[in-house]
């Protein structure tokens, strides 16, 4: 479909960003992992609400990539396929949101109210209203799926450095800070 080809060089690009990057969130995991006394995935934590939906959203770009970039006959069989992940992801997004209100972990600013639940909600809405114009409005809906698609990238990649930046300014400095109390309370002064 020419439609489609058109987009090639779009997804290769977005698409190949989006795996290099759940590859580097796997690498800050691992490290932050490796500090003593790191967070673990447990409910009403802040892994569950702020860093698996990252991973989320860069694979959902990921998969993304690979449909648009299949080899389709036609731009219906696209369409049903981006209508169900943004249906999926639509769901996930508001369960998500659900999630920022019950952690405890940390309190909430209305960045992380804007980036983790506003967005992806934009974002996966936007993908699923888009996949459900191709019938009609096939160019322009592209276009629609695309801008989808580039905002969960864009909000993958905010969250990603808020996390990370939270982790080195804030988690490893009071973890060295406690660490240094005990040290102290040990050695008695």
């Amino acid at each position: 479909m020419t439609a489609l080809r058109e987009w090639q060089n779009f997804y290769v690009i977005v698409g190949s960003s989006a795996g290099a990057l759940i590859g580097l969130q796997f690498v800050v995991m691992a490290l932050v992992a490796s500090q003593p006394q790191s967070f673990a995935a447990k409910p009403g934590s802040d892994a569950e609400a702020f860093a698996t939906p990252t991973i989320v959203h860069f694979a959902t770009v990921l998969l993304a990539a690979g449909v648009m970039s299949a080899p389709w006959r036609g731009v219906l069989p696209v369409g049903v396929v981006l209508a169900l992940m943004g249906t999926v992801g639509l769901v996930y997004s508001i369960s998500i949101t659900v999630r920022l209100h019950r952690q405890t972990a940390y309190k909430t600013q209305f960045e992380d109210w804007l980036c983790h639940s506003a967005l992806p909600v934009v974002a996966y809405g936007s993908m699923l209203g888009s996949a459900c114009a191709t019938v009609q409005w096939e160019h322009h809906a592209l276009f629609g799926v695309a801008g989808a698609t580039l905002l969960l990238l864009f909000v993958g990649i905010h969250n990603a450095w808020d996390t990370a930046a939270w982790h080195v300014f804030v988690t490893i400095p009071r973890r060295a800070a406690r660490k240094a109390e005990e040290e102290k309370a040990r050695n008695g002064n």
